[in-house]
This record gives C-alpha cells, structure tokens and sequence, in this order.
C-alpha cells in the first residue's frame, strides 16, 4: 500500500542522515569526485536540492524544469558553492518540499513529471526518497546500499523492476534476493492497492520481456538494487551460468 506520510516521514529521516554525514566533509571534500561520472559530491548536493524544488513545482501544477537544459545548468551553477551553502541549500528545499506535501491535496491525482511520465501524486514522497538514499550512497562518504533501511532496498527493486518490465531490449528475468522465501504474485502500484508477494514479501521480482525462458539473477537485496539502479556492475550476482541481462541507463 503506498502510504504518503509515510513516506514522507522516511524521507525527512534520510534527509538528516545526508545532512549529518556530509557536515563532515569540508569545501575540498564537497568539490571532490562522486560516485557518479563526471560530477562532484557539489553536483550531487546541487541535483538533490534542485530536485526538492522540481517536485514542488509537480505539486503545484507546474513544469517539473522550465527545460532539460535549465536544470543542467542550474546544477552546474550550483555545484561548485561553499560547503555551508550546499547544505543550506539542501535543508532549505527539503524543508519547502515537506510544506508543500503538507498542504490539502487528493493524493490520487494524476501528475506529469520529466518527459511526458506520469504517476500518482502519493508516489512522489517515495520518488523523493529515492533520490536522497540512492545520491547519499553516490557521495561516497561512507554510506553504502547495505546501509540503506531494507524496506527502502525491497520497494525500490520492486519499482526498478516494473520500470523494466515489458521491455523488448531487457531479456526476460527473474530476480531472487538471496535469502528471503519467494513466491508468486503481482505488484500493485495503484494508490491504496498492495504489494502482491512477488514484490517486497517474497525477495522475487520478474522483469524485462515475455519470450523465451527467463534468466534468473540471484544475489543479496542490496547487491540487486545496486546492478538494477547502474550503480554496480553486477559481478557479484548469480545468473545461473548465464550471461547477466544488460540494462538500458534509467
């Protein structure tokens, strides 16, 4: 069942987490590599705060970014800030981003983000979180995916897969977190609905197309988000001796 405040609560608490583990590093920390080609831990503070801003706008009836270009340019702009402004920054927009949740509205309602995709208002607390624990593990300052609350590991791979799902590049896969029973079942994504027991009760997910026998990809919850979201290779996993599925970016 999508539960918003929920949700929101979680988020507040990884948003502390970010904040209070990345008040450790100084102005030459913030400037260093992420995880994450080509950006700074100060492009990932920057996206995240941005990010907080862009789904304010989604709340409100508005564009998520005015364009593809304007948001990349107001990470750019932000990135190389002082420390103190960063988590300012971060604390601030979090902080809007909470209001704006707060605010009386029909959780159900259809909302428009990036590039014409849909959801429903109540999924974008969790969208949040994904942000802020996926981008705290790509700061690269101590906080890994084994780190990360398991609830948070099993919905995400249960969101992960059905983003894949139906996809005729993806090969047709089952995925086992090593570990947990599985079973049969569905994913309901729908306001209100419930998570089937293929998806967070079970540790099975399935995925990719319809043809063919699936490829079945065992590994520890966290090892699976980690190939599923792009930010691990896969090596550790088990694809019962056959090749592990490549991916499409996200």
């Amino acid at each position: 069942m999508i539960d918003p405040l929920h949700d929101l609560a979680s988020v507040r608490e990884a948003t502390d987490r970010l904040l209070t583990a990345a008040a450790g590093l100084d102005d030459s920390g913030a400037s260093a590599p992420s995880r994450l080609p080509g950006w700074s831990r100060g492009h990932v503070l920057a996206h995240l705060s941005r990010n907080a801003d862009a789904l304010v706008n989604v709340l409100e009836g508005r564009p998520m970014y005015v364009s593809a270009e304007a948001r990349e340019s107001d990470i750019e702009r932000d990135a190389r800030r002082p420390l103190a402004e960063q988590l300012a920054d971060v604390r601030e927009s979090a902080a809007r981003f909470q209001s704006a949740c707060a605010a009386p509205a029909d959780w159900s309602r259809t909302v428009e983000l990036r590039n014409g995709i849909t959801d429903a208002a109540a999924r974008l607390p969790f969208r949040r979180l994904v942000e802020v624990e996926l981008h705290h593990v790509d700061l690269g300052i101590g906080y890994e995916l084994e780190d990360l609350p398991e609830e948070f590991t099993d919905r995400e791979i249960t969101f992960l897969a059905q983003r894949f799902a139906g996809r005729a590049d993806v090969p047709p896969t089952r995925i086992v977190a090593a570990g947990k029973a599985s079973g049969g079942g569905s994913v309901n994504g729908s306001v209100g609905g419930s998570v089937g027991s293929a998806g967070e009760a079970s540790g099975e997910w399935h995925t990719g197309g319809t043809g063919g026998v699936p490829v079945t990809v065992t590994g520890p919850a966290p090892a699976l988000l980690g190939w599923l979201a792009g930010r691990r290779d896969g090596a550790d996993l088990d694809s019962s001796g056959g090749l592990l599925p490549a991916l499409p970016p996200l």
